[in-house]
């Protein structure tokens, strides 16, 4: 069996739980901060409909610039809407899908390179910057929109099992 039909189930269930918390975003708290380092709930909520993007360039490209010339990448522009929010999420993970499909196994185990201002920071097979740079990372940020929640009073969504606000998660049917 081909390892990106080992990597598609759980992009689904992984990507289903992360739309749930995206769905629950309270717009009328985008510039609350949990601590003055941590950013806004508008930045990291923004952050985690772009995050699929980040495994479309490790499946689609052999490495990524992010201070091309010295310059940082621009940030994308804090959405402001559930729709804008849902839309952009939904349509990079169409885009990541599309590129999983069409992932082959040596392709997968090629390198891939993350680079800052021509010089590379790391090399990692690319499955592995799959996994890491971007399915744990948007697990690892989606855990931290599940804290500035329950900081603001919004019910946690159940994920792999019950919530402390929720019944459910991915044992239920």
């Amino acid at each position: 069996m081909p390892v990106r039909d080992l990597l598609l189930p759980e992009l689904e269930l992984e990507g289903s739980f992360t739309r749930k918390h995206l769905e629950r975003v309270p717009m009328t708290s985008l510039g609350f901060k949990p601590h003055s380092k941590s950013m806004t709930l508008g930045e990291l909520s923004t952050f985690l409909a772009v995050i699929p993007t980040w495994g479309q360039f490790a499946l689609a490209t052999d490495s990524l610039d992010v201070a091309p010339g010295g310059d940082p990448l621009p940030q994308q522009e804090v959405v402001r809407s559930h729709q804008e929010l849902l839309e952009m999420f939904d349509r990079n993970m169409i885009g990541l899908r599309a590129a999983l499909t069409r992932a082959s196994d040596p392709h997968l185990q090629k390198p891939w390179s993350l680079i800052a201002n021509g010089s590379a920071l790391f090399t990692q097979p690319r499955y592995l910057i799959y996994r890491t740079l971007f399915l744990n990372h948007m697990i690892h940020h989606r855990a931290q929109l599940g804290t500035y929640f329950r900081l603001l009073g919004v019910p946690v969504p159940a994920v792999y099992n019950d919530s402390g606000d929720e019944k459910g998660g991915m044992f239920m049917n």
